[in-house]
């Protein structure tokens, strides 16, 4: 956790694009694509963040399902009402903890990371054609520490890594990348403790760093043209934390 009595993002922050990263197929070495990318855009700097597109990981570590392999279960049926495909959602209650809200062939699912998300997170946009979907990575901070340790390897630099992907808010139309696995950068920053400039204690104030540096890569990234990943400089977000910070303990949801 970052914890900071000014705003250590204060200055220029910078948004590069990679393009040029293939279609990914299971077992690429992304940590390499990643690295020919940096090296075209001329090179990460110690401090960068690389902004990783959650469907990049997943292709590459096979999280893929074929649709006509699932047979889809009575729930599954009943869930995707007579709009939804019963097969996408049999893959969605397999990845979901709970089923928090439902209104067919809507799903709104806790995933077995604690996120909760429309469809479990499952997705059939930028899949690997018709009939398929893609689900997220098993562990995404361990994706993430995986992908820094070759990314460092490769090129000697200190950088922090986010697996990223879009998310819905309450009560807010439209979508924003967040986190999902984080490495070598803090997840929060912890402002608890400090004064505003009236003198006023914060006394709850936590910032989602790593959140909103997602949100800025988005900015960048091509849902449809292609860059999957982006590189953010100029953010101080130094730090170890990890894509579970940010999860709201279940203990303080408010609308459990």
């Amino acid at each position: 956790m970052l914890n900071h009595h000014k705003d250590p993002s204060a200055g220029e922050v910078r948004v590069i694009g990679l393009p040029g990263i293939p279609e990914l197929e299971e077992g690429d070495d992304l940590g390499q694509l990643l690295a020919d990318a940096c090296a075209r855009v001329g090179g990460l700097e110690h401090g960068d963040v690389v902004v990783v597109a959650q469907k990049a990981v997943s292709k590459a570590e096979g999280r893929i399902v074929r649709l006509d392999e699932v047979e889809p279960s009575p729930r599954a049926v009943e869930l995707a009402g007579e709009e939804g495909d019963p097969r996408q959602v049999e893959v969605i209650l397999s990845e979901s903890a709970e089923v928090v809200r439902s209104r067919p062939p809507l799903v709104i699912a806790r995933t077995r990371h604690g996120f909760v998300c429309a469809s479990a997170g499952v997705d059939a946009s930028n899949a690997k054609g018709p009939g398929t979907v893609i689900l997220l990575p098993l562990d995404p901070d361990a994706s993430a520490a995986a992908l820094r340790e070759r990314l460092t390897t490769l090129t000697g630099i200190a950088h922090g890594i986010i697996v990223s992907d879009s998310f819905g808010r309450a009560w807010r139309q439209g979508t924003t990348d967040v986190a999902l696995g984080i490495a070598g950068l803090a997840a929060l920053r912890d402002l608890r403790g400090s004064y505003d400039a009236t003198g006023y204690e914060l006394l709850s104030t936590m910032i989602a760093v790593a959140d909103e540096i997602a949100g800025a890569a988005e900015l960048v990234l091509g849902k449809s043209t292609g860059v999957p990943a982006a590189i953010v400089r100029g953010v101080d977000a130094a730090g170890e934390g990890v894509g579970r910070d940010l999860v709201m303990p279940r203990e303080r949801d408010l609308f459990s």
